[in-house]
């Protein structure tokens, strides 16, 4: 997998519409389209649903490739092992846990 820019370019090349097109659809100026692709501008997290409807592709998936490349970048910058994705994973589990509400048992 490549950035999110990128894929939203592979996305949006598959459907065949220019830069112009796909940025009308979804409320982006074709320049703007052109940065976040390229990966000079973030795609805005408030646009991830829109971005589901137009591409009509599940929002969870969507939602799971916009934040795995955030915290890819984030790592990379900061000089973190791969092994942080995993104790990122035990983290979340825990997490998780911590706010499932136990069910009340009646006897």
């Amino acid at each position: 997998m490549a950035s999110f820019g990128h894929y939203i370019k592979t996305e949006r090349e598959q459907r065949n519409w220019t830069q112009t097109e796909f940025g009308a659809k979804i409320g982006i100026n074709s320049s703007a389209i052109s940065r976040i692709e390229n990966g000079t501008q973030k795609f805005s997290k408030s646009k991830l649903p829109k971005l589901s409807e137009i591409f009509q592709i599940d929002l969870q998936k969507i939602t799971d490739l916009f934040y795995a490349d955030k915290f890819a970048l984030e790592a990379y910058e900061n000089h973190c092992s791969e092994n942080v994705f995993v104790v990122a994973e035990d983290n979340v589990k825990y997490i998780k846990n911590m706010h499932t509400k136990q069910a009340k048992l009646n006897f």
